[in-house]
């Protein structure tokens, strides 16, 4: 695996100093982030589905990526002139307000599509069939799954694997089905769903950290 730099490793020093107990997972940690990383050098995009608790952790993520995280993202200079020459006013307003993103698409949202594929084909699909839609090959699919058994997520996660999408797991210390498919999984050490969803949270958050530094700096 390749090495983290300083910085980066850094970040991972501070979540496992906060969660000591998280230090029994660090490799995989930088597997997954690293996974990211890729993805998004090569123009990708993370695709993200849970249920309950993990369904919020996936629009979560969505937020925390497609907008500062901590630091500020602002648009290149050219494209602010872009949007100035196009309208003095409101292209200088956006100029100052839009930030520059890493494209997350929670498979949870889109209530229409989803609503209407549960409706009219199947409950359990649903993931898979945004997945379908929504991923090319080169992308990530993060699957979160307090049980790593998981039904629905289980299906995105073979649709992912055919379309050539990477596939990361997020779950508890047992793991279940999507741990032993997963390209890397991330089995964080609790059983109970609650402590693991706690255990989530400073996980995904390291990631965007991490993610915002390499990509827009501190």
């Amino acid at each position: 695996m390749r090495e983290l730099d300083k910085t980066l490793s850094g970040h991972l020093d501070t979540l496992i100093g906060r969660h000591p107990s998280l230090g029994a997972v660090r490799d995989e940690i930088a597997a997954a982030y690293l996974a990211m990383e890729e993805c998004y050098e090569r123009g990708g995009k993370l695709l993200i589905a849970g249920n309950g608790g993990s369904a919020a952790d996936s629009e979560h993520i969505a937020g925390e990526l497609m907008k500062r995280f901590r630091n500020p993202r602002p648009v290149p200079d050219e494209f602010a002139e872009r949007l100035k020459s196009i309208d003095p006013v409101r292209g200088a307003q956006l100029a100052a307000n839009l930030e520059r993103g890493l494209m997350a698409i929670p498979l949870v949202a889109h209530e229409a599509l989803t609503t209407a594929y549960i409706n009219d084909v199947d409950g359990l699909g649903v993931f898979a069939q945004q997945l379908y839609g929504f991923g090319r090959k080169g992308d990530v699919f993060l699957g979160i799954s307090t049980s790593g058994n998981s039904r629905n997520v289980m299906y995105a996660a073979v649709t992912a694997r055919a379309l050539g999408i990477c596939v990361i797991g997020l779950t508890g210390v047992e793991g279940g089905e999507l741990a032993e498919f997963a390209d890397v999984a991330v089995k964080v050490p609790e059983t109970e769903t609650y402590m693991i969803q706690e255990l989530h949270l400073p996980v995904y958050h390291c990631w965007c950290l991490m993610l915002e530094e390499h990509f827009f700096g501190s």
